[in-house]
């Protein structure tokens, strides 16, 4: 084992990326490297990938270039879902040394025996079990950031919708226990951080496998002492349950923010997609939670494209969202991703098509998203402000999820000031001042 050098990452994906970049981060600094960024010639670079979309190839790719352009011997090496899916692919590509997946990440300082560059003509080391094999959970969270860490709280996924291939990177749905999740709660407070969102691939399949609970295990992070703020990252409308809703609705700790997955408003479109509800559940959780908290933000997922989504399934699924009560939309292009069931589906819809649903459900998204906005103007409210500075303004968000900025020179990154909400901007946040 290499003990000792600078390593620099990269971090493509979602949030449960970037907190395992940091628990690799975190072993790789009790080895002796000293993490530094990617113009810093460091020893190490490596690559944590996403598989979501078609572009994982091209940006993997692109890093390694840009890597090694100034650092000729930095040592590559390559994690994550696309790593799992695809390491030959990885292996094969110019200036990759080291491929590894979804458990032997976890051990990337004691596979660190050499960092001599293979030479052009050699395939990079591979070492990515079979995926059914992978049991163990590996807590973490994300660091660097004193505002608002990512606490991983579960892995993998037992769902196998017919677009994804999670299940297939990531394996079976799996979490640590509660007072294990809690420890790791523990340390990112201790750290500094003011806000903690529960991430997972499939949050509230929480404890399942040991009979607990994502309900019980939210009702004692909120007992914790020293944290202001957490946000439940994406969950599945099936798994949100009323407890969960009422729950957060009577939390001091727990912001008013939800995160939903639809993926489509047709109910034939999500029996194709494989998806565990109907829009009729779907509608009923936002209608609670509106009953609950009628300002909160809530937020939605969707996917336009998917094959046999003629004009008539997207126009419902345009209708059925116009018509609820939600505040931003997460739209995504389907594409088609190997080994996966929706490649069975015939009806391919013209990528022109896919392009143009896009664009008209981001517009829906602006307009949702303007009036939530302006439920809050000429209000005050609470706003965690950030650490980051950007042409003489700080941002952060309000319990609802609403994007403010002040000015840096009015206001203390890392925490939470009194803000009177006045004007939208056309960039997408609110301007405000300091009470």
């Amino acid at each position: 084992m290499i003990s000792g050098g600078k390593v620099a990452f990269h971090t493509l994906g979602c949030k449960l990326n970037f907190s395992e970049t940091s628990t690799v981060a975190r072993q790789l600094s009790e080895s002796g490297f000293a993490r530094v960024s990617v113009d810093e010639k460091p020893n190490v670079v490596v690559i944590n990938t996403c598989s979501v979309t078609d572009s994982a190839d091209s940006k993997c790719r692109n890093f390694v270039r840009r890597s090694l352009k100034g650092n000729p011997l930095a040592y590559i090496v390559v994690i994550g879902c696309y790593a799992q899916l695809k390491p030959e692919e990885i292996a094969a590509i110019e200036g990759v040394d080291l491929v590894l997946g979804a458990n032997e990440k976890f051990n990337l300082p004691s596979l660190l025996d050499n960092l001599t560059k293979r030479k052009s003509s050699e395939l990079g080391t591979i070492k990515a079990g079979e995926i059914k094999e992978v049991r163990d959970f590996i807590p973490g969270f994300s660091s660097g950031d004193r505002t608002r860490t990512f606490l991983k709280v579960q892995d993998g996924c037992d769902y196998f919708c017919a677009f994804c291939t999670i299940p297939l990177a990531r394996g079976r749905s799996r979490s640590g226990t509660i007072e294990q999740t809690l420890i790791e709660a523990r340390k990112a407070i201790d750290l500094g951080a003011k806000e903690i969102v529960l991430t997972g691939v499939n949050i509230g399949d929480f404890g399942k496998a040991n009979g607990e609970s994502l309900l019980e295990l939210i009702t004692e992070l909120d007992k914790l002492e020293g944290i202001e703020r957490y946000r439940i990252s994406s969950i599945e409308p099936n798994l949100l349950t009323e407890e969960i809703i009422d729950f957060v609705a009577s939390s001091d700790k727990f912001q008013p923010h939800f995160h939903i997955p639809l993926q489509s408003g047709s109910d034939e479109i999500l029996s194709s997609m494989r998806r565990r509800y109907r829009t009729d559940l779907y509608r009923s959780r936002i209608e609670y939670i509106r009953e609950k908290m009628p300002l909160a933000g809530i937020g939605v997922d969707v996917i336009v494209g998917f094959p046999g989504e003629c004009d008539s399934s997207f126009q419902e699924t345009y209708d059925f969202i116009k018509s609820l009560s939600v505040s931003y939309l997460h739209v995504f292009t389907y594409s088609e991703r190997p080994k996966t069931t929706a490649l069975r589906i015939d009806d391919v819809i013209p990528v022109n098509v896919r392009q143009a649903r896009n664009k008209q459900l981001r517009i829906l998204s602006l307009k949702k998203q303007r009036a939530h906005y302006e439920n809050f103007l000429g209000s005050s409210r609470k706003v965690l402000i950030e650490s980051a500075e950007d042409e003489g303004l700080r941002f952060g968000y309000t319990p609802e999820y609403v994007r403010v900025a002040v000015r840096a020179n009015e206001s203390t990154p890392n925490s939470t000031s009194d803000i009177l909400l006045e004007t939208i901007n056309p960039d997408g946040f609110v301007s405000g001042i300091t009470n």
